[in-house]
């Protein structure tokens, strides 16, 4: 007898969907409350100002205006200091 199946299955037909993450909406574009503007696993942007983060890090608007995204410095709390992109509505 045979082991394995006959031709037709495979055991490597698992594949998990897609997640579409990146950002939805670029600088100078406007937006609208609720709107989302990136969807992210971990914190690779920073909520700024009229900006909030979700349960699954998700940044959307809080008010109506333009995205704008810029750099800072930021002071960890081991002293050390990196580059954060942050975003903004404004």
């Amino acid at each position: 007898m045979s082991k394995t199946k006959s031709a037709g299955t495979t055991g490597l037909g698992r594949d998990s969907q897609p997640k579409y993450l990146g950002v939805k909406l670029f600088d100078g574009q406007k937006v609208k409350p609720g709107m989302i503007i990136v969807r992210q696993r971990g914190t690779k942007f920073i909520a700024g100002k009229n900006v909030k983060k979700g349960a699954d890090d998700t940044l959307y608007a809080l008010k109506e205006g333009t995205v704008k995204f810029q750099t800072k410095k930021k002071t960890l709390f081991n002293k050390n200091k990196r580059l954060v992109k942050v975003v903004n509505v404004e």
